[in-house]
């Protein structure tokens, strides 16, 4: 009998660990099956609908027929008008429309392909600890080295940069920020964006700024661009995504911004990895970017509600959790007697509903869970009342 054919996968591929969020779906998936109702606060996926005026640029990005031809890497005029625009009046920030912008098919396609630009074999990349988990797959795929920093609450869930091995340094050639910070809520109200520039000229490592969730603030805090900072351009780049303040997370649409040179070393990479951004997205996003800002100023005072009602209910349990300012999670610390995978394991068998046990974003991230605020009400309502009353610890 013939053997089966197995194909030699490549030592990156078999190196990677299955993606956090694969299984949390799988988890969900298979009690679902077993017919259980199961109340999922795992991925951070936006449960209400991209604003209407997107929705028809869209249609009439679609019905165009430029739209049915090969995009461009570079972006179209429209759409990297809109980017700097929304830079100017969001942040004061000045971008060049030409070199300082390129599209992104969202900030997860962003933050993996950059490493190629940026890493050679044995490079190091830095980044945060706990962090999104790309952070640290994108150098492993890249065959870099991804080197944790710990993220620590004492010093608000920022990387002690002066406490980064010398041996480490001298290899780094890029790090990996985010604020406000998934999955902690961790948000920037102090001069670390000046440090981290000084830092980055210094060791002559590039900055990589995540800002996906600038927009998602509460309580009268209003978040910073990275590139706001003075010789922040020189170091660094910015990754904007439309995913959570437009509720646009399937349309995949995204910017890289800042540094010239990275910038254009992106877009080389690009243009022979993938064909572009849809037109009629770049359409829509312009639409998103330049149009009315109601929707985002609803959804902050969604998610404020969904936060206040969900950290009393964990309070009520005897979970210490902090309110945050940004982003659209809860980080809360898990009982003494606990792991995070066992008290996730926990609220999973005792109350049906699902969180992200910590210590998937990172070795530092052990001790806590995260809860997702993109649950619908009424099921959120249901998730507190099962959490208060059937959770014994």
């Amino acid at each position: 009998m013939t053997q089966a054919f197995q194909p030699r996968l490549s030592r990156r591929v078999q190196s990677l660990p299955p993606y956090l969020f694969a299984e949390i779906e799988r988890k969900v998936a298979a009690k679902r099956a077993a017919g259980v109702d199961i109340i999922s606060f795992g991925i951070g996926d936006p449960d209400t609908p991209t604003p209407a005026h997107i929705v028809e640029a869209l249609i009439a990005g679609a019905r165009d027929p430029r739209s049915h031809q090969y995009p461009t890497n570079r972006g179209t005029a429209e759409f990297r008008a809109a980017v700097a625009s929304y830079y100017d009046h969001r942040f004061g920030v000045s971008l060049d429309e030409e070199t300082e912008i390129v599209p992104l098919l969202g900030a997860k396609e962003g933050i993996a392909h950059i490493c190629f630009a940026l890493l050679n074999e044995g490079d190091v990349s830095l980044s945060g600890d706990p962090g999104y988990p790309v952070y640290t797959a994108g150098p492993l795929i890249a065959d870099g080295t991804a080197v944790h920093l710990p993220l620590r609450p004492e010093l608000g869930f920022q990387p002690d940069l002066e406490a980064i091995d010398p041996a480490v340094l001298a290899r780094a050639r890029m790090i990996f920020v985010g604020y406000p910070n998934n999955p902690t809520g961790a948000v920037v109200q102090d001069d670390f964006f000046v440090r981290l520039v000084a830092f980055a000229r210094e060791h002559d490592i590039v900055v990589v700024h995540d800002n996906a969730y600038a927009d998602i603030t509460f309580d009268g805090y209003i978040a910073p661009s990275f590139l706001e900072t003075p010789g922040a351009k020189e170091v660094g780049v910015e990754l904007l995504s439309l995913s959570k303040s437009y509720n646009m997370t399937g349309w995949r649409a995204g910017a890289v911004v800042g540094n010239p040179a990275v910038v254009d070393a992106y877009w080389r990479l690009k243009t022979n990895m993938d064909s572009g951004m849809f037109a009629a997205v770049q359409h829509a996003a312009a639409a998103a970017l330049t149009g009315p800002q109601d929707g985002v100023r609803e959804l902050c005072r969604l998610y404020a509600r969904r936060r206040d009602l969900l950290v009393g209910a964990l309070r009520h349990v005897g979970l210490e959790v902090a309110s945050p300012k940004g982003t659209i999670y809860l980080w809360a610390p898990v009982p003494a007697d606990h792991t995070s995978a066992s008290f996730a394991e926990l609220v999973l068998n005792q109350a049906d509903v699902i969180v992200s046990p910590g210590a998937a974003y990172g070795p530092s991230g052990e001790g806590y869970v995260r809860f997702s605020l993109t649950v619908p009400d009424d099921r959120l309502h249901e998730a507190v009342e099962r959490i208060a009353q059937r959770v014994k610890l």
